[in-house]
């Protein structure tokens, strides 16, 4: 186990906002792609974080991870990370201190069930505790739990990869305290995150249900021979993707009226939608579908660790950039 120094000041980032993160310790349990990097944002912000997990090879998974993820916060280096980052295997041990619990564990409703029966045993009474689950709701992760700890657990699902993607989805469960919601909303936007409420527990949450039908037809298109794997993510990132990084759907459509806006949009356009979204296919990821997909993408952007790594910095280099522009033109 390594130990953090005992007080560190926080780096200034170009996108940190002016209010200091609210909680000064926090756990992240579970050491996969998703919790390093709410690990190495944590440390960034002056936070000192305890990272827990079973594996053998926990502290190589932080010092192998770091360098590419203080590469995505402008202004850190490896080393300044690693001192505010200890490790330890012992899950009790490790939410013992800790003001925030964010939990990465795997997307399985009885684990995380079990996990947090036993996060609630250990952490501090009011302890925020959190889950990064991509799909799971709130109120089923705490159904086993007493109210008093349930009231402090909520979904903040973040959008890959979380130090550097804007978007935290905060969904809390039926028995969410008020105070929790609000209390996760002040700290996730005091590490420059954009954190969105969602007002009902579904499945999936709001942006991945949004990825996912994209997903779908893009996947439709492929198979059918409309487009390789390279074309769609061209298509993609050349119209919708930079139009939707400025606005939203509903402003585009509503801009795409002229000064009618979306009435006029619905009024003239809103019948062949509807046909539209019909005619959208339903693929079978069968045996040669995922074949056909798989080896489409591998020739289009390689495989391997190192052709993962180029190709992550390449992506995280160009979401830093967008951030920034975006920034930059809001402010204006």
């Amino acid at each position: 186990m390594t130990a953090a120094p005992p007080h560190h000041t926080a780096i200034t980032h170009p996108y940190q906002t002016s209010t200091a993160p609210p909680y000064k310790t926090a756990t992240v349990v579970g050491a996969g792609t998703i919790g390093l990097a709410w690990a190495a944002l944590f440390a960034a912000y002056g936070i000192e974080v305890t990272v827990t997990d079973p594996r053998d090879d926990l502290d190589q998974a932080v010092d192998q991870a770091l360098p590419m993820l203080a590469a995505g916060l402008p202004g850190t280096d490896a080393a300044e990370l690693r001192g505010r980052i200890r490790t330890t295997r012992d899950l009790a041990g490790a939410v013992a201190g800790a003001r925030l619990v964010q939990e990465n564990g795997p997307e399985n409703l009885e684990f995380k069930q079990q996990l947090f029966a036993e996060i609630a045993r250990h952490a501090p009474a009011d302890a925020l505790l959190a889950t990064s689950s991509s799909g799971i709701v709130a109120t089923r992760i705490a159904e086993r739990l007493p109210d008093e700890a349930a009231a402090r657990l909520l979904v903040a699902h973040p959008f890959n990869p979380p130090h550097i993607v804007p978007l935290v989805e905060i969904v809390p469960g039926e028995r969410t305290a008020e105070g929790t919601v609000e209390a996760a909303i002040a700290f996730y936007g005091s590490l420059g995150k954009t954190p969105v409420r969602l007002h009902k527990e579904v499945p999936g949450f709001a942006a991945n249900r949004l990825q996912s039908a994209v997903l779908q037809e893009a996947i439709h298109l492929v198979l059918t021979g409309v487009v390789d794997a390279g074309e769609l993510d061209t298509v993609m990132k050349a119209s919708l993707g930079g139009r939707y990084a400025a606005v939203g759907p509903f402003e585009s459509f509503h801009l795409g009226g002229g000064p009618g806006g979306i009435r006029h949009m619905m009024r003239h356009l809103g019948p062949g939608l509807a046909e539209g979204w019909q005619r959208l296919g339903s693929p079978e990821l069968d045996a040669d579908a995922v074949a056909t997909v798989v080896g489409q993408t591998e020739a289009a952007y390689g495989s391997g660790p190192e052709a993962y790594r180029r190709r992550a910095l390449l992506r995280d280099r160009k979401q830093l950039a967008l951030n920034a522009a975006l920034r930059q033109a809001d402010h204006r």
